[in-house]
C-alpha cells in the first residue's frame, strides 16, 4: 500500500514558477514508477509526465510544453514536478500516482497503469 499527498499548488500570477511535491509512504518508494496527472474543469484527467523508479527515464504527454519537468528524490520518498513560466491553460487539479511495472507495461501514460492516487493539489494560474 502507498499513501500519496500532493502539496505545492495555490494561486499564482501568469510567469510565476511552481514546484509541486508529492511524498509518498512507505519503504517501497524507489521500486514505483511515478506520474503526474491534471485534470483542468470540465476536462478528462490528462497526463502530464512521469518518472522512471531510478529517476533517469522521464516522459512527457505530447501536448505538455517543454516548461515542465519531472524529478524525484527516492531518499526522501517524494516527486516533483516544476512547472515554469506558468499559463492560465496550466490552471486544474494536479494528482500523482503510482503504478508498478510488475503489473503493467508500456509508457505508464494513462490512468489505469497507477494503482495509487494523491487527493491533488489544485493550481489556479490568474492572468
Amino acid at each position: 500500500q502507498v499513501q500519496l499527498v500532493e502539496s505545492g499548488g495555490g494561486l499564482v500570477q501568469a510567469g510565476d514558477s511552481l514546484r509541486l511535491s508529492c511524498a509518498a509512504s512507505g519503504h517501497t518508494f524507489s521500486t514505483y514508477v511515478m506520474g503526474w496527472f491534471r485534470q483542468a474543469p470540465g476536462k478528462e484527467r490528462q497526463f502530464v509526465a512521469r518518472i522512471r523508479e531510478s529517476g533517469v527515464n522521464t516522459y512527457y504527454g505530447d501536448s505538455v510544453p517543454g516548461r515542465f519537468t519531472v524529478s524525484r528524490d527516492n531518499a526522501k520518498n517524494t516527486v516533483y514536478l516544476q512547472i515554469d513560466r506558468l499559463e492560465s491553460e496550466d490552471t486544474g487539479v494536479y494528482y500523482c500516482a503510482a503504478g508498478t511495472t510488475k503489473i503493467y507495461s508500456g509508457d505508464f501514460s494513462q490512468p489505469w497503469q497507477y494503482d495509487y492516487w494523491g487527493q491533488g493539489t489544485q493550481v489556479t494560474v490568474s492572468s
